[in-house]
C-alpha cells in the first residue's frame, strides 16, 4: 500500500492520493502514449494523418472533418473551428495529459469477436422513424468522432447534421483521456438541434465519466466516503484522464446538460445503457424509475450519495464469462428488449488484445477492432471499440446480424 503518495496530472498541483484510490491507478501495460492530436494530412486523404504532433511514425489516423461553415471569400478555405473546440490545429491543447484507464486486461481463448454488420436495405418503418444509429465512447477524441459520422453519413464535410430523420444515440463518456472533450460536448449539443429541425434526432445516456466531471466540478477535493476510507472526486477525476484545460472551459450550459442525461432507454428492442453492470437494478424495476432516481440523485448534490452512483456506473464485465447472459436476461426481462447495446469496456481488453507493457497486442501491431463486438449468446453488442489506446470510434447502425 501507498500512503500519502503524491500524485499530478492535467497541469494541475499535485494532491494526495491514499491507498483508498488505488484501483485508480494506472499500472505500467496501460501507460500507453495517445497519437497526435493533429498533423499533416496523408496525400489523398483528407481525414487522415500519419505523423502525430510528437513526429514520431504511427499508424494513420483521423483527422478532423471542417466543421464550420466557409465565409464567402474568406482568403483561407480552412472552416472556422466549432464553438467550445479551443485546440490548436497543429498542437496539444495547453495542459493536456495523455493517459490510459487502468482495466484489468482479459486473456480469454473462448471469447471471439464477431464480425456484424448492419441489416442491407431495411424496409421503411411504418411509422416513419429514420434508422437507428449507437455511438460508443468519444473521450475526447473530437477528431476521430467526426470522422465517424461522416463516413456513416450522419454529418456532411462541414460537420452539420445530414441524415434527415435518422436516430442517434451516444452512449456516454464523452470527455477525459483525449484532447477535446467539451468540443465533444459541444458537437453533440448542436447536432441535437440540427437533427431535431431536420425530423430526426440525436441524444445521448450518462456514462460514468459524465458523473466524474460532474463531481470534480461540484465537489473538488471534498472528502467522500468511498466503502474502503476517504477518495475525493478531483483526485478519482485526475487519475481517470481528467483534462485541465477541459475543467477550464467546463460551462455551466454543460454541467446542466449533463445532469439531464437518461442512464437507460429501449430503442426498437435494443435496451441501451453506458456501463456493462447490473447496477443499475439498484435504481429502479422500470427505466422511468432508473431515470428518475440518478436524475435525482444528481441533483440532490450529496457527495457521498454521487460517488456512490459514480462507482456503482463504473463496473464492468458483467456480461462475460458463463454467468454473463443471465445477467444480460435479467436486464432485459426487467426494462425490456432483445438486446442490451453498452459502452464502458474497451473492445481491446475483453478480447485480451492489449496486454504488454507497451499496450500492443501480441503481434505488437496494437489493438485491432473492427467492429462492435457480439457475445454474451449474442444478446450483448459492446461498442467502445477502445479509442484511447488506438482502437477505433464506433459508430454503428442497428440492428446488426452475426
Amino acid at each position: 500500500m501507498v500512503e500519502g503518495s503524491m500524485t499530478q496530472g492535467a497541469g494541475q498541483e499535485p494532491v494526495v492520493r491514499t491507498a483508498t484510490l488505488r484501483d485508480f491507478r494506472v499500472p505500467p501495460y496501460a501507460q500507453v502514449p495517445v497519437q497526435g492530436h493533429s498533423a499533416p494530412p496523408v496525400p489523398g486523404n483528407p481525414y487522415a494523418t500519419d505523423i502525430p504532433a510528437d513526429g514520431t511514425p504511427q499508424a494513420p489516423v483521423p483527422a478532423a472533418v471542417p466543421p464550420g461553415p466557409v465565409a464567402p471569400g474568406s482568403p483561407s478555405e480552412a472552416p472556422a473551428g466549432h464553438p467550445g473546440n479551443a485546440v490548436p490545429a497543429d498542437e496539444h491543447p495547453d495542459g493536456y495529459t495523455p493517459t490510459a484507464r487502468d482495466l484489468p486486461v482479459i486473456n480469454r481463448g473462448d471469447t471471439v469477436q464477431v464480425r456484424v454488420a448492419p441489416d442491407a436495405a431495411p424496409a421503411p418503418r411504418p411509422d416513419g422513424r429514420g434508422p437507428l444509429y449507437v455511438v460508443g465512447d468519444v473521450h475526447g477524441y473530437l477528431d476521430e468522432l467526426l470522422v465517424s459520422l461522416h463516413e456513416q453519413g450522419l454529418i456532411d464535410s462541414e460537420g452539420h447534421w445530414a441524415a434527415g430523420n435518422a436516430r442517434l444515440w451516444f452512449l456516454g463518456d464523452f470527455t477525459d483521456r483525449g484532447p477535446d472533450g467539451i468540443g465533444v460536448i459541444d458537437l453533440v449539443m448542436r447536432l441535437s438541434a440540427e437533427a431535431a429541425a431536420a425530423g430526426g434526432y440525436c441524444k445521448a445516456l450518462m456514462g460514468n465519466h459524465e458523473l466524474l466531471l460532474i463531481g470534480a466540478k461540484r465537489f473538488g477535493d471534498t472528502p467522500v466516503n468511498s466503502g474502503a476510507g476517504t477518495a475525493t472526486f478531483q483526485a478519482a477525476w485526475l487519475l481517470n484522464g481528467g483534462q485541465k484545460h477541459d475543467m477550464d472551459r467546463l460551462q455551466d450550459v454543460h454541467l446542466q446538460w449533463m445532469s439531464r442525461l437518461d442512464a437507460v432507454v429501449q430503442e426498437d428492442g435494443h435496451l441501451l445503457l453506458h456501463s456493462d453492470t447490473t447496477a443499475y437494478l439498484e435504481y429502479g424495476d422500470t427505466i422511468e424509475d432508473v431515470n428518475e432516481t440518478v436524475h435525482e440523485i444528481i441533483n440532490r448534490n450529496d457527495a457521498d450519495e454521487c460517488w456512490d452512483l459514480f462507482r456503482k456506473f463504473t463496473k464492468r464485465f458483467a456480461f462475460r464469462d458463463e454467468a454473463g447472459p443471465q445477467a444480460v436476461r435479467e436486464l432485459l426481462a426487467t426494462y425490456g428488449g432483445g438486446r442490451i447495446v453498452h459502452g464502458h469496456s474497451p473492445i481491446p481488453y475483453l478480447l485480451g488484445q492489449v496486454g504488454g507493457e507497451d499496450g500492443d497486442g501480441e503481434d505488437g501491431a496494437g489493438p485491432v477492432v473492427e467492429g462492435p463486438h457480439v457475445y454474451a449468446d449474442g444478446l450483448a453488442i459492446a461498442m467502445d471499440g477502445g479509442v484511447t489506446m488506438a482502437g477505433k470510434l464506433l459508430v454503428q447502425r442497428l440492428p446488426l446480424h452475426d
